[in-house]
């Protein structure tokens, strides 16, 4: 990154803000991608093309797929209205993540500690960092799973292994972003096709699965649906995506004008938009994939993903439906854990502004996160791996509004924002994303005193 960049960032003294700009996040890789100032439209958004499917890996994480087992294997198609309920909370976040990257220059994890007295600050890093520690715990127990199920592999040698993703990112980002982005693609694409074989597998019933995304009453009534619901909204609309998000954006050298700022913006978005599009396709897959072999079979206590792996071939009727699921779970704990281990960074280094070497900070973060995360998955052992990533998705949902309470305060502030504030009916669509978020939280809290 050119000094004149860094320097034009952190010399600034913006109004809104109790702090300047300080070191830009992710400062290695930071504006590091060129944007064409000419040519058509369709060439500008092409260097936007990345960030999103970074995101929506988090959407599709092994968190995920506990929750959406046991979700179709209990209730069959019924909350697949939460996965996509959860799905368009998760297009507005994003956006508004992308708006306040760009219009703030900030991460989220910075904005929050330049707008904030310190000790609030240090409140939400501390909230910030439980939901990385949850979010890694979901993908050390996934990528572990997923050695185990393909090469053999220990649960606890599994989950050593996943430690060393941190030298894969350095390497990649050694070699430019665009690497990162590029291998987290081509895994996308391989998750993609061994669910689409999966799914022509097992011959799901279509109209039950169309009728499965319209809401029901059930979701809230019922507290075992509820707390899955509430483990597929914590499951998708990750804490740790929104830091990410914020960061990666501003990987692109898109120009200090509010007009590129705009297209910037709107680039972005669309980004993201068609990445968690393609996320909800996974997602929904592995709920049906449940569904239509767990559930109509009557298997419905089905939530270890061990299990699953084992009962898909004499359900389904094929050697090579639990081999894809295994491939396509390695894959998806492989791309989480690239990705969570960016967001621990961006968040350490957003709420604390620590001034260490690039390599050093990304190894300092992810152990804070992969020490505990390891230490609890060993404890428990491959027979709780299925309770333990639920519970994980349960802790995400509530530090959720953490997360995003400041996210709307941020992009609906004219002054923070610099010409980019969001619209009343977007901040309006936010807070009552924020609110049913709470408001679900508080109910199953209620039913788990009460029950």
């Amino acid at each position: 990154m050119p000094e004149d960049a860094v320097t034009s960032v952190t010399s600034v003294e913006e109004a809104g803000w109790r702090r300047k700009r300080s070191e830009p996040s992710l400062v290695d890789v930071f504006r590091s991608i060129h944007v064409s100032r000419s040519g058509s439209p369709w060439k500008r958004a092409m260097a936007f093309i990345g960030p999103g499917y970074l995101v929506a890996v988090g959407y599709m994480d092994p968190g995920n797929w506990a929750t959406s087992i046991a979700g179709g294997a209990q209730f069959g198609y019924a909350l697949l209205a939460v996965a996509l309920m959860s799905n368009i909370m998760a297009i507005i976040l994003q956006s508004l993540c992308a708006r306040l990257a760009i219009g703030s220059g900030r991460d989220l994890a910075q904005a929050c500690r330049d707008a904030f007295p310190r000790p609030v600050a240090w409140v939400l890093w501390l909230f910030a960092e439980v939901a990385i520690i949850a979010t890694d715990i979901a993908e050390v127990v996934g990528t572990a799973i997923g050695l185990n199920l393909l090469f053999g592999i220990p649960l606890e040698l599994g989950v050593i292994i996943t430690a060393l993703d941190v030298f894969l990112i350095l390497w990649l980002q050694r070699l430019g972003f665009r690497w990162i982005e590029a291998f987290i693609i081509a895994l996308l694409g391989v998750i993609f096709v061994c669910f689409f074989i999966q799914i022509a597998l097992a011959d799901p019933e279509w109209g039950q699965v169309i009728l499965g995304f319209a809401p029901t009453v059930d979701i809230v009534k019922n507290p075992a649906m509820l707390y899955l619901a509430l483990g597929i909204i914590g499951a998708t609309v990750m804490p740790h995506n929104l830091y990410l998000h914020s960061g990666i954006v501003q990987t692109r050298d898109y120009g200090e004008s509010l007009p590129e700022k705009r297209e910037a913006l709107k680039f972005a978005t669309w980004d993201s938009t068609v990445a968690l599009m393609f996320a909800l396709l996974v997602n929904a897959s592995i709920l049906i994939l449940a569904a239509a072999t767990f559930h109509r079979t009557g298997a419905t206590t089905v939530t270890e993903i061990g299990e699953a792996h084992s009962m898909l071939a004499p359900l389904v009727g094929s050697l090579l439906a639990p081999k894809l699921f295994a491939i396509a779970l390695l894959c998806c704990g492989l791309n989480s854990t690239v990705t969570a281990t960016m967001a621990g960074q961006i968040v350490m280094e957003g709420f604390l502004d620590i001034k260490l070497p690039a390599w050093l900070r990304r190894l300092i973060t992810r152990m804070i996160a992969i020490v505990p995360a390891a230490g609890v998955t060993i404890y428990y052992g491959a027979e709780g791996t299925g309770m333990l990533l639920i519970l994980s998705q349960v802790i995400l949902a509530f530090q959720l509004p953490f997360a995003i309470v400041p996210l709307v305060m941020f992009t609906r502030d004219k002054a923070k924002m610099a010409g980019l504030a969001a619209p009343v009916w977007l901040t309006v669509t936010a807070g009552v994303i924020a609110a049913i978020i709470i408001a679900l939280n508080m109910k199953l809290l209620w039913d788990i005193a009460t029950g």
